[in-house]
């Protein structure tokens, strides 16, 4: 007997071996999972404000960058001090004029998508991008302390960097990974994803800015979210999974609020809660590949729930109710405007996209 079996059973084993996740992808799945709990306890237990700084920023740092080096601390530190000096400057200089902060702003996203394009700064932009667009909306009502957001910002960063420190420490990858290959970009390509990118986002910040719309920060950072593939074929698919993920994401949530009834402000209890919806979520973010999809919305919409509206004083039931509401209008509005501009781009050549080899 050779043991080795047919050709059939050997490709139905490798099959099974592919589908199965390997230690390296489990040690980030509780990374993800740990990292998240232990950023909305810090919060929690210190009552600090904006508790989406907290809770979802170690979504983004640990879901989305399986490794972390320096350069990666370095973008997402830099995000931090260039957000919490443009939220100053924008909201001392600029706070009641629309016109100019509009135009200011449109200025800022053509830079920050323009790192995003060109690839080794993709971390930085979309930090800066995600994290400017809450806080501008934020620090737009007089009731908003800027300080204390800009604050909130700079702690939650920090302690974000020392939790993804130490989960890479706690569980560390079993074998080395290959950082994945961007393919070059023709310059009309860049063209059309920074052009593209800007004029929806600046339409974001306008409607968030004009509509009294402070309750809906998950319809916000979808509307930003679904802006990273930074084109038209990318966006559609990147709507989809963020209108689904956010669904899963409320539903679970209002499970965890069921299942602990009027127990919901007792931390230890919310904060199981937390973790093992993120960790069901992060597993199936790491089986999409990793990728900002389906799951990556759960995770971040669990985050939003648990780290900005759960309160001893309040639940999340209709904040639950509420976000795939306006998620999903906010997706489908984003997807028209990137449909419109994504055509009215390709009818020139200098902005027209071109397929990559």
């Amino acid at each position: 007997m050779s043991g080795h079996g047919s050709p059939a059973s050997r490709s139905l084993n490798a099959d099974a071996t592919s589908s199965r996740l390997s230690r390296n992808d489990l040690r980030q799945i509780l990374r993800i999972a740990c990292g998240v709990l232990l950023g909305f306890l810090i919060c929690k237990l210190m009552n600090w404000n904006y508790g989406t700084f907290f809770a979802v920023y170690p979504v983004l740092l640990l879901g989305l960058v399986p490794v972390l080096t320096a350069h990666v601390i370095r973008q997402f530190l830099a995000s931090m001090l260039v957000v919490s000096v443009i939220s100053l400057v924008v909201a001392g200089g600029f706070g009641d004029k629309l016109v100019p902060m509009t135009l200011l702003v449109m200025g800022i996203y053509a830079w920050l998508f323009r790192c995003m394009t060109q690839g080794h700064l993709f971390l930085f932009g979309a930090q800066c991008v995600v994290s400017l667009s809450v806080q501008l909306n934020f620090v737009s009502y007089p009731q908003t302390d800027v300080f204390d957001i800009v604050t909130s910002n700079i702690v939650g960063s920090i302690i974000t960097v020392a939790i993804a420190m130490l989960m890479h420490v706690v569980f560390p990858d079993v074998t080395p990974r290959t950082p994945p290959k961007r393919p070059a970009k023709p310059v009309s390509n860049q063209r059309h994803e920074i052009i593209l990118a800007t004029t929806v986002a600046t339409l974001s910040f306008l409607v968030f800015q004009v509509f009294d719309l402070k309750d809906s920060l998950s319809a916000q950072v979808a509307s930003i979210l679904v802006l990273f593939p930074l084109n038209w074929r990318g966006a559609g698919m990147a709507g989809k999974h963020r209108a689904v993920g956010t669904l899963l994401g409320c539903n679970a949530g209002l499970l965890v609020q069921m299942g602990l009834l009027g127990h919901y402000n007792v931390l230890p209890f919310a904060a199981f809660g937390l973790w093992l919806g993120c960790l069901v979520f992060a597993r199936y973010h790491i089986l999409e590949g990793g990728r900002p999809a389906t799951g990556f919305g759960g995770l971040t919409t669990m985050a939003i729930l648990f780290g900005q509206y759960l309160t001893p004083r309040q639940d999340l039931v209709y904040d639950a109710l509420y976000r795939f509401s306006s998620v999903a209008t906010a997706v489908l509005l984003t997807l028209m405007a990137v449909y419109v501009m994504h055509h009215l781009l390709d009818r020139f050549a200098a902005t027209r996209l071109q397929p990559l080899g």
